[in-house]
C-alpha cells in the first residue's frame, strides 16, 4: 500500500503528536515531546521501524470515512465490512485535560454486526533502532529500553506478548459494544503510572478541545475551515513552555525521492510568530503571552545574536544529522536537528516585532522585560540591516541582500516607531527622529536597488532578475500601497512567472535537478502559503472576486480531514513536505480573516451610499 502525506491524520497533547494512516496505523510518534526520538517511525521507513496498528481482521483496508469529531482533535476512523461496521477513536488527552503523562488513547466501538478487530503493537525506540523488551507487570504490559518505559492498558481487548517484541491481540466487537487500548509514556526508572481510563480520557479530551475552540471570534462563511485550522496550530504549542513548532514530523520530502528534507519540529521565530497573529485575530491571547514568555527565556540577555530558530523549551544547540532510514517513500536523507539554525535572516526581526505591536493591539498587558528586549533588538538591527543574509527560505547558497529581508527589516522599524509614537513603548531622546531615519533609509534602498522598473516588479534580491513569492507581502505589511503600480507589477509577475494557471505559487524558481541559487540539487512544490499570499495580495489590490476564488480552490486541497502540508504538486495534487505545517493553516486563517474583513468593509459601504 503506497502512503501519501494527505493520508495521515494529526493528534496531539500539545507536548507531542501521531500521524495516523487511513489503515489505522500509528507510524509516527515521537515520546515525550515533539522533538524526543520517535517510538514508532514506519512513516520514514518500514514496519521494522515501529508501528502500532488497530483495524478490522484480514487484508490490510483503508478506513471508509474519517474526520475529527466537532471541534475536537480527536479522530475518528471508519469502517464498513461484510460483517459490520466499526469505528476506531484515537485521541492523545492534553495535560490540561488530566493526562499527567503523555498518553495515546484508541477506542474501539461497534457500530453494526460484529467486526473481528485486530491489534499489532510494535514499539520500535530511537527512531526504530532499539528494539525493547515487552513484558507483563502486575496483570499490565511494559516495554523497556534505555530511558523510556510504555504502558499498555486494555479493556477487554486480550493480548498476547510474541518474542518480548511486538504484542498481537484480536477480538470480535460487536454493535453498541467497546473496547479499548491505552499506551502511557514514563522514564523507565519510574514507578508505574496509575491504569489508564480511555472513557473518562476521551471525554475530558472532548471537553477541552470544544470550549478552547468556542473561544474563536471569526464568524464569517469558512468558520469550520478556520476553526480546524486554529485547533491544529493549537496544538503545535508545547504547552509546558509556549513554544511552537513549524510541523510535528521530520524529513517528509519536498519532492518524493528528494533531498529536501527538513527538520521541522523547532521553533522558528518567524513561524511562531506568524502563528501568533492568526490566534490572536481570532480571539486568543493567552498563547501569545505564554510565547512572549517562551520568547524572553529563549533570547535571554543576548538578543544581538539572534537565532533564527530555538528549541521548543529555548534550546539554541540544534545540531543537524542524518539516520539510517530509507525515508518516506525511498527520499533520503532522514534528517533530525537543523543546520539553519546558524543561519542569518533579518527577516524575522520584523516577523517578532510585528506580532508584539500586534499583542499590544490587541489587548495583552505590556511587559517590561518585553519592552526592554524590543529596545535592544531595533538597536541589534540598526547596525545590521544593510547586510546580506540568507533570506525567508533558508538558502544553502552565498548571502545576499534579498528584497523580502529588507522589506521585514523595514516592518521591525516601523512598528517600533509606531509603539513608542502611541506611548506603548519607552524611547530616549532623538529615538524616534533615528529609527525614523533608518526607516526611510530602508525604504528607498529597497525601491532603488530591489526593483526592476523595465519590467515593473521587484526582485527576489539586488541586482537579481529572479521573482520570489515573499513580495507578494509587500502590500499587506504596509511597505507600499496596494495601489501603488510597482505592487500591482509584483503580483503580477508573480502569477506570469512563478503561478501556476489554476494559482498555486512557487516561493522561486528551484532550476530544476542542477544545484540551484538556493545551494540545492531538486525540485519542489508549490508552496501552500505562497497561493494564500497571492489570495491576500489579489484582495487588496481590489480584485476579491478572484482572490476569493483561489481561496475556494486552496481549501479543496486540504487533506479528507482538513490538513495541509508544506506543499502540494500542482501536477499530481499529492502533499509534500512535513505535516501539518503551520505556514500552510496560518495562511489559510489570515486570508479567511482578511476576506471577511474586507467583505464587512464593502457591505458597509454599501450602507453608507443607500443611506
Amino acid at each position: 500500500m503506497t502512503r501519501r502525506i494527505e493520508d495521515y491524520a494529526h493528534i496531539g497533547d500539545m507536548r507531542s503528536a501521531a500521524q495516523v494512516a487511513r489503515d489505522g496505523s500509528v507510524d509516527m510518534l515521537c515520546l515525550p515531546r515533539f522533538d524526543s526520538p520517535a517510538v514508532f517511525t514506519a512513516m520514514l521507513g518500514g514496519e521494522e521501524h515501529g508501528y502500532w496498528r488497530i483495524a478490522p481482521s484480514g487484508p490490510r483496508r483503508e478506513a471508509t470515512r474519517r474526520r475529527y469529531l466537532d471541534d475536537t482533535l480527536v479522530l475518528e476512523s471508519e469502517w464498513h465490512t461484510r460483517q459490520g461496521a466499526v469505528r476506531v477513536l484515537d485521541v492523545m488527552p492534553p495535560a490540561d485535560a488530566g493526562a499527567a503523562a503523555p498518553q495515546l488513547v484508541r477506542i474501539v466501538e461497534g457500530i453494526s454486526g460484529a467486526v473481528p478487530i485486530t491489534s499489532t503493537w510494535a514499539p520500535r525506540l530511537a527512531y526504530g533502532r532499539v528494539t525493547p523488551w515487552i513484558c507483563e507487570e502486575g496483570g499490565r504490559l511494559v516495554a523497556r529500553a534505555g530511558e523510556t518505559a510504555l504502558w499498555l492498558d486494555t479493556t477487554d481487548f486480550p493480548q498476547h506478548v510474541r518474542d518480548g517484541q511486538l504484542v498481537h491481540g484480536e477480538v470480535t466487537v460487536a454493535a453498541g459494544e467497546r473496547v479499548s487500548m491505552t499506551m502511557t509514556w514514563t522514564l523507565s526508572h519510574e514507578p508505574p503510572p496509575p491504569p489508564a481510563d480511555s472513557s473518562d480520557a476521551l471525554a475530558r479530551t472532548e471537553a477541552f478541545w470544544r470550549e478552547w475552540a468556542a473561544a474563536c471570534t471569526y464568524t464569517g462563511p469558512y468558520r469550520a475551515a478556520v476553526v480546524r485550522a486554529l485547533i491544529t496550530l493549537k496544538s503545535l504549542i508545547y504547552a509546558p513552555s509556549g513554544g511552537i513548532v513549524a510541523a510535528p514530523t521530520t524529513s517528509l520530502p519536498e519532492e518524493i525521492g528528494g533531498g529536501r528534507n527538513w527538520d521541522y519540529r523547532y521553533t522558528w521565530l518567524r513561524d511562531a510568530s506568524v502563528t501568533l497573529s492568526s490566534l490572536l485575530r481570532t480571539g486568543y491571547r493567552d498563547e501569545a503571552r505564554a510565547w512572549r514568555e517562551w520568547l524572553l527565556r529563549a533570547v535571554a540577555g543576548d538578543p544581538e545574536n539572534l537565532q533564527i530558530m530555538y528549541g521548543i523549551t529555548g534550546e539554541r544547540d540544534l545540531p543537524e544529522r542524518t539516520l539510517p532510514l530509507p525515508g518516506f517513500r525511498g527520499s533520503a536523507p532522514v534528517r533530525i536537528g537543523n543546520g539553519a539554525a546558524t543561519q542569518v535572516q533579518l527577516d524575522v526581526y520584523g516577523e517578532l516585532i510585528e506580532t508584539l505591536a500586534l499583542a499590544h493591539e490587541y489587548g495583552v498587558a505590556p511587559c517590561r522585560a518585553t519592552a526592554a528586549l524590543h529596545i535592544r533588538l531595533i538597536e541589534s538591527l540598526l547596525t545590521k540591516w544593510r547586510e546580506p543574509d540568507e533570506g525567508i527560505w533558508e538558502v544553502r547558497g552565498p548571502r545576499r541582500h534579498f528584497v523580502h529581508s529588507k522589506v521585514m527589516a523595514w516592518v521591525a522599524v516601523d512598528r517600533t516607531i509606531r509603539l513608542a509614537e502611541s506611548g506603548a513603548l519607552p524611547a530616549g531622546p532623538g529615538d524616534v527622529e533615528r529609527w525614523a531615519r533608518t526607516r526611510e533609509a530602508i525604504h528607498r534602498e529597497v525601491c532603488e536597488q530591489g526593483f526592476d522598473a523595465e519590467r515593473n516588479t521587484f526582485t527576489q534580491h539586488y541586482g537579481s532578475r529572479d521573482l520570489d513569492a515573499s513580495l507578494l507581502l509587500i502590500p499587506k505589511v504596509g511597505f507600499l500601497p496596494p495601489d501603488d503600480k510597482r505592487v500591482i507589477g509584483t503580483i503580477d509577475a508573480v502569477q506570469r512567472e512563478l503561478a501556476t494557471s489554476s494559482g498555486l505559487v512557487y516561493r522561486y524558481d528551484t532550476h530544476g535537478t542542477q544545484v540551484g541559487a538556493d545551494g540545492l540539487a531538486g525540485d519542489e512544490g508549490a508552496f501552500i502559503l505562497c497561493s494564500f499570499w497571492l489570495v491576500d495580495s489579489l484582495a487588496l489590490i481590489g480584485r476579491v472576486d478572484e482572490a476569493s476564488r483561489l481561496f475556494e480552490r486552496l481549501l479543496g486541497l486540504r487533506s479528507d480531514v482538513g490538513l495541509l502540508s508544506e506543499e502540494i504538486d500542482p501536477t499530481t495534487g499529492t502533499h509534500l513536505g512535513n505535516s501539518p505545517q503551520a505556514f500552510s493553516l496560518l495562511g489559510l486563517v489570515e486570508s479567511a480573516v482578511l476576506l471577511e474583513d474586507l467583505r464587512q468593509v464593502e457591505a458597509k459601504d454599501l450602507l453608507g451610499a443607500l443611506a
